[in-house]
């Protein structure tokens, strides 16, 4: 077996019982489960709480012609300050993203999310990975794009006034989003990711799009 794939799937793991505990924006479940021991056997019956967060996707948005890359800056509750000490602003510059409704593919709420979130219209989108955000404890998973913008284009203030978005928009060179990453300016997971991948294959992606017009 590969050290690094599991032996293990869903048939090695049993849940006993599933109920809803909460149900706001998010939904919270409470399981109780078991599963197959690495040693051998099972585990003793445990409980969990699932925090339902669904799928969603993320697009960095790049101009191959300026290398620039267009960021969003929003309030995110989750970043607020936990302790008086704690200096960290609840404004984080992010990709542009959404969740995956029903009947929706992670392309779909891609470009429909670029145009809201930003303004722009999506050229062709480069599948970047899908990963769990937060395993330990939640169900959300990512796919993460890199889609090709006009970024000249790019600007102002977007978002739905119905869901309280409030979103500006920012136009960095790759070097300038590179070295706020460095600075830890840029500190969520779906950005660092999509940064880090872009330093990577940048080279690639830039003959990938040579001499193409933005569709």
């Amino acid at each position: 077996m590969n050290s690094q794939q599991s032996s293990y799937g869903q048939q090695d793991v049993t849940v006993l019982d599933r109920r809803q505990v909460f149900k706001g924006f998010f939904r919270i479940e409470k399981l109780r489960l078991r599963h197959r021991l690495f040693a051998g056997g099972w585990s003793a019956e445990f409980e969990r709480e699932l925090f339902q967060r669904g799928h969603a996707a993320g697009v960095l948005l790049y101009d191959p012609a300026l290398d620039q890359v267009v960021l969003i800056e929003q309030f995110r509750v989750g970043a607020l300050p936990q302790t008086p000490a704690d200096d960290t602003s609840p404004w984080l510059l992010e990709l542009v993203a959404g969740v995956i409704d029903e009947g929706e593919s992670a392309e779909d709420v891609a470009r429909r999310e670029a145009l809201e979130e930003a303004g722009c219209a999506l050229g062709e989108l480069v599948h970047i990975c899908r990963y769990f955000s937060s395993p330990g404890g939640s169900n959300e998973q990512i796919d993460l794009f890199c889609g090709r913008v006009d970024a000249s284009r790019a600007g102002g203030i977007h978002g739905l006034a119905e869901e309280h978005e409030d979103i500006r928009v920012h136009v960095l060179s790759s070097n300038q989003a590179w070295q706020a990453l460095q600075d830890g300016r840029l500190n969520n997971a779906m950005t660092i990711i999509a940064m880090q991948w872009l330093v990577i294959n940048k080279q690639a992606l830039l003959e990938r799009w040579k001499g193409r017009e933005l569709e």
